[in-house]
């Protein structure tokens, strides 16, 4: 479940077709164990409440047995004015009478304190069957746990981790054969924008990038981790010195990649820094709502990253309008090499790169399938059929992670994610 940390990665399958694996790993190493965890957490509870128990039993204790030793004396004494009453009545006139009254009078406060002891019995009698049932409980645990221990099952984790990540180095790149139902992370912001974690960095940097709007914004929010980001807590502001065009952003190892707002500029924007590194014009490239998608929005400029590195997808007046790809520096922003997909732009719904392939959807809108993919590596293309479920109807960003292995996904005001299926041949030497 995505609520406890896990996520699908990827499936594979052999040329025979004989085997289909899908990695699941959890990304932030933890091992959830409902059951156990559930258990111990009551255990906890109660040990704290036998303990808040104690505290106070022996509180009142203390301050009882203070006000018994200070009556002491008073006892004492009255006792032996009923000895002296009891062999000689007639001593016992009407002043030693109310005397003796007055000294019952002071002893009566002594009354609720005995209630109060018996009823401090009870409690113990009840404490020390809750600790009887407290070591059953630590007993059936032990049991079910066998002979690991917490850190024993950690390290026992840590490595299974390191073997699923091992198992999806070896599954590489592939063929998309389908996409997975989609999963809202949160619902916020207006109808248009985009957001992403960083495509390079490791699994342990989670921060969040979230871009309202989709022309003239400068404001990006940088959450810590994608629960601050659920949560709407914990984040930072960049000011970008030009604002956006479009929601084709990327964030590619520390830095924001960007279309500036009316011109065809790619902006590389370096977060820690907070200051841009390089801008540079895509030549001839199409802006200003001249080559967009079908939702319009600015969107002639898309910048992507798959396991091949950065893309810039867009078209030129050159190429009528299809689909430009271009492999592009992410140090110098220059394009090192680029191919006319033949696919009419405002036709496309949206588009994402995965392993070298332009995958793109037909519709904006409810209905949309991917529906053509276009190769890098062999320039060439073919027209697909694989379900898209766009929940909310609307869909205005949608790009690929390759380092998380899902799509991340703008839909309506709705953050969504999607897993991914890939074909694969798997190279294995020995066993993981």
């Amino acid at each position: 479940s995505p609520d406890e940390g896990w996520q699908v990665y990827t499936s594979a399958q052999a040329p025979d077709g004989k085997c289909l694996c899908t990695a699941v790993i959890p990304v932030q190493g933890t091992c959830s164990r409902d059951l156990r965890s559930h258990q111990l957490r009551q255990l906890m509870e109660k040990v704290q409440n036998i303990s808040q128990s104690m505290e106070v039993l022996d509180l009142r204790t203390y301050r009882d047995l203070q006000y018994v030793r200070n009556t002491e004396s008073l006892m004492k004494g009255l006792d032996s004015r009923l000895k002296v009453a009891a062999e000689s009545q007639k001593s016992l006139n009407t002043k030693s009478f109310q005397e003796l009254k007055d000294k019952m009078t002071e002893l009566l406060p002594l009354l609720p304190v005995l209630d109060q002891y018996k009823s401090d019995t009870r409690l113990i009698v009840h404490l020390k069957e809750e600790v009887r049932n407290l070591s059953g409980s630590l007993l059936a645990i032990q049991e079910e746990m066998g002979a690991y221990d917490y850190e024993e099952l950690q390290q026992r984790v840590l490595m299974l981790e390191a073997r699923l990540h091992a198992c999806m180095q070896k599954l590489g790149c592939g063929k998309l054969t389908g996409v997975s139902n989609p999963i809202t992370i949160r619902a916020s912001g207006s109808r248009f924008g985009s957001w992403m974690t960083d495509t390079m960095t490791p699994s342990t940097d989670s921060r969040v990038w979230y871009m309202d709007g989709y022309y003239k914004g400068r404001r990006v929010l940088e959450f810590r981790t994608l629960n601050d980001f659920v949560t709407g807590q914990n984040f930072v502001q960049h000011l970008l010195p030009h604002p956006w065009a479009g929601t084709g952003h990327v964030v590619f190892n520390g830095s924001l990649y960007y279309n500036k707002y009316q011109s065809n500029i790619a902006v590389k924007y370096h977060f820690r820094s907070r200051s841009v590194l390089v801008q540079r014009s895509l030549a001839g490239a199409g802006y200003n709502n001249t080559f967009p998608y079908s939702w319009g929005g600015f969107s002639d400029i898309d910048f992507m990253v798959d396991e091949n590195g950065l893309w810039a997808v867009y078209t030129t007046n050159q190429n009528a309008g299809n689909i430009v790809v271009s492999r592009v520096d992410p140090q110098t922003l220059e394009v090192l090499r680029s191919w006319d997909t033949g696919y009419p732009k405002r036709s496309a719904g949206e588009s994402f790169m995965i392993c070298g392939t332009l995958y793109v959807t037909n519709s904006h809108l409810a209905g949309a399938k991917i529906y053509f993919a276009y190769y890098t590596n062999t320039s060439s293309y073919e027209y697909t059929d694989i379900p898209f479920h766009n929940q909310y109807s609307h869909i205005s960003m949608l790009d690929y992670n390759p380092r998380e292995r899902v799509l991340y996904t703008w839909n309506n005001g709705h953050q969504v994610i999607y897993n991914v299926t890939l074909f694969h041949v798997i190279k294995t030497s020995g066993e993981l």
